[in-house]
């Protein structure tokens, strides 16, 4: 982060004592004060979720850009550099721009309480509406219904991917309670494309889908995409594609590129078949099954495979854990370092069968990093102290056959690690 850009940030910290406080009041104030930039975008497409928003947007602005596409993408968190929150027209905003621009929406605040987030999607929509694209790509950073994200009046389409249980002390304890929240980014008359999703979720998505009238495009009803011999197979009742297979691993980025088409395709009928597949197979997305290749995999034997995963909640243990039961072909070693606040019990619980050691760690620079004590008591006593990631790379018993490393628990350590492999 630029030096101006990181005054900015201090002194909006001081504007408002809270992180997080979901609200649409403040922003919609300075949306005014702005001119409603918010009101003159490029197509939307909305996505919420508890888990894969990230890796469906970048789909969308893939498989966008094979179309010859100019894409803007909203996106949280950062991992590395606070450029990464926001792409205009496909390009990562420049330190310059995204310093004048959050200047330029400070001064016009005037100091009225507002969270940083909330500044940030303004810049993004101010930025965005400066800025010609042929689409605009949101990622709801909490919830939905109350989330800055959604101040946009019509978008061409929204995109829930799967939901589970996380921060509770937000969006409430049940599924149905969590999803009624991300559901209230659904618009009347503009379609949804749904992923696959538990029973409650489901339901209360589609009674509030039902209520409003927004088509509602849930997986299994209006579309499928299953593996096959060479990739993948999608069907719609306009579509039927062949594609490869999809760039970002694991059994669970079927559903998020089947949500990134369907939702694309209810905006943009008349994508192309190849670019649909060129996007599919080319999508890249930082912390999410990420082979590392750098310094820290340096540390480990030749043999050895090192992957980094930002998945952090109970739906990304039950991924993660599908993810390891596909790799028996070879020992797996976790390296675990979660933030504060997290159900770490739960997220580690589905993994810990497939685990051939487990290492709990927190990094010097990670964000309200987890003890290393509290890890290994959500681990049943199992986990070993690492207590850094490095520390257990060297530590981890080496054998004379290939392996794999995991390392996952959180995006705030995802960062942590991508800034220490690439040194």
């Amino acid at each position: 982060m630029s030096s101006r850009v990181e005054g900015v940030v201090a002194r909006l910290h001081a504007l408002h004592p809270r992180l997080i406080d979901l609200s649409l009041d403040r922003l919609q104030d300075l949306l005014t004060k702005l001119g409603n930039p918010e009101r003159r975008l490029p197509p939307v497409i909305h996505v919420a979720g508890t888990n894969g928003k990230g890796s469906t947007c970048a789909f969308l602005r893939a498989m966008a850009e094979a179309a010859g596409m100019k894409a803007h993408v909203y996106t949280s968190p950062h991992l590395v550099r606070f450029n990464e929150r926001i792409r205009l027209a496909g390009d990562l905003v420049t330190d310059d721009v995204l310093a004048d621009a959050l200047e330029h929406i400070e001064r016009i605040n005037a100091g009225a309480p507002i969270t940083v987030f909330e500044v940030i999607t303004a810049v993004a929509f101010y930025l965005f509406a400066a800025n010609p694209a042929e689409i605009t790509i949101l990622e709801v950073g909490l919830g939905g219904r109350f989330d800055a994200t959604n101040v946009i009046p019509r978008p061409a389409a929204t995109a829930i991917t799967s939901i589970s249980i996380d921060h509770r002390e937000f969006l409430g304890t049940t599924l149905g309670a969590i999803a009624f929240e991300k559901a209230g980014i659904l618009k009347p008359g503009i379609p949804c494309a749904l992923g696959q999703q538990p029973r409650e979720a489901r339901d209360t998505i589609a009674l509030h889908a039902e209520k409003i009238g927004a088509p509602l495009l849930a997986r299994d009803a209006a579309w499928t995409i299953a593996p096959t011999a060479t990739g993948l197979a999608y069907r719609s009742a306009t579509t039927s594609v062949a594609l490869p297979p999809p760039s970002l691993p694991g059994p669970h980025q079927h559903d998020n590129a089947g949500i990134a088409i369907t939702a694309l395709r209810a905006a943009f009928p008349h994508i192309p078949h190849a670019a649909i597949a060129t996007g599919i197979a080319t999508a890249e997305w930082p912390a999410r099954m990420q082979r590392l290749t750098g310094r820290l995999a340096a540390l480990l034997p030749e043999n050895w495979d090192l992957y980094l995963d930002g998945g952090h909640n109970p739906g990304a243990g039950l991924v993660l854990a599908e993810q390891l039961r596909a790799w028996s072909d070879r020992p797996t070693h976790l390296i675990v370092g979660m933030k504060q606040s997290k159900d770490s019990s739960e997220f580690l619980r589905p993994m810990l069968p497939h685990a051939a050691t487990l290492w709990a760690v927190a990094e010097p620079g990670q964000h309200l990093a987890l003890h290393v004590e509290a890890i290994i008591a959500a681990s049943g006593n199992i986990a070993r102290p690492g207590p850094t990631v490095a520390d257990a790379l060297r530590a981890i018993p080496r054998t004379n056959t290939p392996a794999r490393v995991l390392i996952c628990g959180s995006l705030y350590l995802a960062g942590e690690i991508l800034k220490l492999d690439a040194r």
